[in-house]
């Protein structure tokens, strides 16, 4: 099945007072994967190249990176948190500070961080800026979380940069009540190997909220917040309000906040933030924003309008309405970084920025990891991203059929991602991934016949299965139907099948 084909009467949008205003929510971020791969008759997949390594494929260079794992996983998971920044403050001021040798861009919000932070770096890496890169969690291996010059470090290098630091982690777990946890010496890593390398700028991801996220010791000259929706209320809020409280936390004093379109109260949350530390705040929807949008074979074609002026004909290669969004935000805090709007009255090398945006990957986001019949690959997994996922793939793809393979956390708001889906699905397959907190298949499959009768309602507990139903389910309208296949419904979910699939 083929994307739609660009409109051949786009409606221009003349003034940026016509902006477009309403609040488009994000997907979220791709998930920590470690699966066994089955084989499928499924395997397929387009050409590879988006940024996720392999296992190495020296043996001695993989026991190595998983005798690392295994020492990071023996620690707190992402999961357990302890709001304090003291351990890895501890760490860092061992380490000499590395996260005060270069300036950062920080992004916090509920969905759309990392494939932000993917576009940030690919516009600073083409303006012939080093990068590093740090974001969470990851799709394969863990060395994706550390970036440089827009690529994963090496296995090599990762465990390097672990054993550099190991003796200076066992010093600051015998001091503290908690040992450092998984994500806050991943931190550390990041920041380690940037300073070392050296970068040029880093481009920092936010784990979850802000305040006291582990990655909040560094000061960044730029802070992104990306729409803030419900997702860890049991952790950050009840609330949009509540929960931007605790994401303000990143911005600091005389930086510049780049602030994507949000509810009100979390805006006003912001805003009351940038005062207090006498921060400069440019705001999608007033200083820079969406000008238009097409849809585009292979993504869409956008006109944004930057802190410096107009950027006509991007072509950005990712699906849905968020991701034009993320993609004037992207832009949005380069400029920022750069001096634009403030110091300097111009705009950027057209020619730069569109070479940037035509080579923006972001995994996981809308993916499409096979045809006949075309399989697409989206991890949302909150109501927000859900709707965004909906949204987009109705956009962008022409299915006749669309069947869903859903897999769900235990912990997120199952009946509101369900509701979301179920214009789009004509059946759905309902599963489990292999993760401690997935939801058990038949309360899993409860829930959704409760949304979608029991008639379009499909149990297979194995994820391998899942997507074998769903294919035969798409398949049975002939080769030439224009049914597909949307996996989704949790990152790991996403994560695992990309694996089963034949993505690397």
């Amino acid at each position: 099945m083929s994307e739609r084909p660009q409109n051949d009467d786009p409606d221009p949008t003349d003034a940026f007072d016509d902006m477009v205003e309403a609040e488009t929510q994000r997907d979220p971020d791709l998930a920590v994967i470690e699966a066994g791969s089955r084989t499928l008759r499924a395997q397929a997949g387009p050409p590879q190249g988006d940024g996720v390594p392999a296992r190495p494929a020296d043996p001695e260079v993989d026991r190595a990176l998983r005798a690392v794992e295994d020492e990071l996983a023996g620690r707190w998971g992402e999961t357990k948190l302890d709001p304090s920044v003291q351990r890895i403050e501890a760490l860092l001021d061992i380490l000499g500070s590395p996260q005060r040798a270069y300036p950062a861009i920080h992004i916090t919000g509920t969905n759309g961080k990392t494939s932000t932070a993917r576009m940030i770096e690919a516009l600073l890496g083409a303006f012939d800026l080093r990068t590093g890169r740090y974001t969470s969690p990851h799709i394969q291996s863990v060395t994706e979380r550390i970036s440089l010059d827009g690529s994963p470090i090496s296995a090599e290098r990762f465990i390097e940069t672990y054993r550099d630091i190991a003796p200076y982690i066992e010093m600051v777990d015998a001091q503290q009540e908690f040992r450092l946890s998984f994500f806050e010496v991943l931190t550390a890593m990041a920041y380690a190997a940037f300073a070392d390398a050296p970068v040029d700028i880093a481009v920092v991801e936010v784990g979850m909220g802000g305040t006291w996220d582990a990655t909040n010791v560094i000061d960044a000259d730029v802070a992104v917040v990306t729409p803030i929706a419900l997702d860890h209320t049991d952790r950050l809020g009840e609330t949009p309000e509540q929960i931007a409280v605790e994401k303000s936390g990143i911005i600091k004093k005389d930086a510049t906040v780049v602030l994507a379109q949000q509810p009100v109260d979390a805006a006003s949350v912001m805003l009351k933030r940038a005062v207090e530390v006498d921060a400069t705040v440019a705001r999608e929807g007033m200083e820079f924003g969406v000008l238009s949008r097409e849809v585009a074979v292979g993504g869409q074609m956008l006109t944004l309008r930057g802190l410096g002026g107009e950027y006509p004909e991007i072509f950005l290669p990712l699906y849905g309405a968020h991701q034009a969004h993320n993609a004037a935000v992207a832009l949005a805090a380069v400029e920022a970084f750069f001096g634009i709007g403030s110091e300097h009255a111009r705009s950027l090398d057209i020619d730069t920025i569109r070479s940037a945006f035509a080579a923006v990957s972001s995994p996981g986001r809308m993916e499409v990891v096979r045809r006949s019949p075309t399989i697409v690959l989206d991890a949302a997994h909150n109501p927000a991203g859900a709707r965004a996922a909906a949204e987009g793939v109705t956009e962008a793809f022409g299915f006749s059929r669309l069947v869903g393979v859903v897999g769900a956390s235990d912990d997120k708001d199952v009946r509101g991602l369900l509701e979301a889906f179920e214009p789009i699905f004509a059946e759905i397959v309902v599963t489990r991934n292999s993760s401690q907190r997935a939801m058990d298949a038949d309360e899993l499959a409860a829930v959704a016949v409760e949304v979608f009768g029991s008639e379009r309602v499909q149990v297979e507990p194995r994820l391998d299965d899942a997507l074998e139903a769903a294919i035969t389910l798409a398949e049975e309208e002939g080769e030439y139907s224009g049914a597909g296949v949307l996996v989704t419904g949790s990152v790991i979910t996403v994560g695992e099948a990309r694996l089963l699939l034949g993505r690397n």
